[in-house]
């Protein structure tokens, strides 16, 4: 990615038709078309996603151009996790409880082109702009499930820079995909702690457009802590 896509890359927020097909364009090229885990397009992104406040999507653009998008979710599906049959990596660790009794959204359909899964910054972009709208809507963890072994996966990302935690795993899910899912927890303050403690750049993109209200946010007071799970 050249200087010049550095400087005309853009995140919105899919708000309106226009920007459920910029979304479309590339949950299609990589959800169905590359991967096959989902083909209708009311599967890929849900029309009533458009206007619900439940729901976000968020959509980087270089010039017009869309090129990765993520989701996420405030009205957690529970009964829908159930179903899952979780098996869990932390013996006593009660997720459905956990999930119940704290503020958590979902996140996740990350979705990147080929050409531009290399750039950090693309996939840090849609991490600043979902972190900055979960705290303002005063949430503090997040959860997502990511496939074990699939080529593209964010583990890596989510577990080294964000702070992602593996709480469980599970065979199957909403994806038409045969690996197996591990479910990962962020707490959104420790990890905003532990980027600040470490003063890397990571800590200042994502913070870049913040006001003293989200810092605020998440300085301490005791919150719930997943002290007996270890990434």
């Amino acid at each position: 990615m050249s200087l010049k896509d550095h400087l005309t890359m853009s995140v919105i927020r899919v708000e309106d038709d226009a920007g459920r097909e910029q979304a479309l364009s590339v949950m299609r090229a990589i959800y169905r078309d590359e991967k096959n885990w989902v083909r209708a397009d009311e599967k890929l992104v849900n029309l009533d996603d458009v206007g619900d406040e439940g729901v976000s999507w968020f959509v980087v653009r270089v010039g017009p151009r869309p090129v990765a998008v993520l989701r996420v979710l405030y009205n957690l599906p529970i009964d829908l996790y159930r179903h899952y049959g979780f098996k869990m990596t932390r013996p006593g660790f009660d997720l459905e409880s956990f999930l119940r009794d704290n503020r958590i959204a979902e996140i996740g359909r990350f979705a990147v082109l080929p050409e531009f899964r290399k750039h950090i910054l693309v996939v840090g972009s849609l991490m600043r702009a979902a972190v900055k709208e979960t705290i303002e809507r005063d949430y503090t963890h997040y959860i997502t499930d990511v496939f074990e072994g699939e080529a593209n996966s964010p583990y890596d990302f989510h577990r080294r820079v964000m702070g992602f935690q593996t709480v469980a795993t599970h065979d199957t899910g909403e994806l038409n995909c045969p690996c197996r899912r591990i479910t990962m927890l962020l707490d959104l303050r420790e990890a905003y702690l532990r980027l600040r403690k470490e003063g890397k750049w990571v800590f200042r993109f994502l913070t870049k457009e913040w006001g003293e209200q989200h810092h605020r946010a998440l300085l301490p007071e005791a919150a719930p802590q997943l002290s007996s799970v270890e990434g």
